[in-house]
This record gives C-alpha cells, sequence and structure tokens, in this order.
C-alpha cells in the first residue's frame, strides 16, 4: 500500500451542478422569423423568459403582448392606398 494521499480538487469550478429540475431551462421552441421588425423583436424577447423562475414569466409576456399589440395598433394607423374613384360619378 502507499502513504501517499491523493488530493481531489474541490474547488467549486470543479464540482459539476446538480440537476435541479425546478431550475429554469430553455424550452428550445423555435422562433420563425415574420419578416416585420417590430414582431420579430418582440418574437425574440420571449426568450428572455427561458432563464428566468416562472414568477419572473409574466413580466416577459405582458412586455411582448404590450410590443405585439402596440405593433398591431401602429399598422392601423398608417394610412392605406386611396380608394378608386367611383364607377358611378354624378349623374344628372
Amino acid at each position: 500500500m502507499s502513504d501517499a494521499v491523493t488530493e481531489t480538487d474541490t474547488s467549486p469550478e470543479a464540482v459539476e451542478p446538480e440537476y435541479d429540475p425546478a431550475a429554469p431551462a430553455p424550452l428550445g421552441v423555435p422562433r420563425t422569423p415574420t419578416g416585420h421588425a417590430e414582431v420579430d423583436a418582440q418574437l425574440e424577447r420571449l426568450a428572455d423568459a427561458d432563464h428566468l423562475a416562472t414568477d419572473g414569466h409574466v413580466e416577459v409576456y405582458e412586455d411582448v403582448h404590450r410590443g405585439l399589440r402596440d405593433a398591431l395598433t401602429a399598422l392601423d394607423a398608417r394610412p392605406g392606398p386611396p380608394a378608386p374613384p367611383s364607377a358611378y360619378g354624378s349623374r344628372s
């Protein structure tokens, strides 16, 4: 037998973290770009919820909902194409 004592590295970097099923974990849900910059930015914001505890999700979801609602409202505020002239015009 050997009298030498082998040292084990117990520094925090060497110890693997234990698996915690309650810890935040990314869902891995793909986010497909829509081509609308404002909407795409809000969809990317959803990724912030992946790293938060469940009680932090509400803030992210409300923020995204507000942003999407604002983007839809902005679409309604834009002037559309001019209406075609009336085919019936004024008849006397």
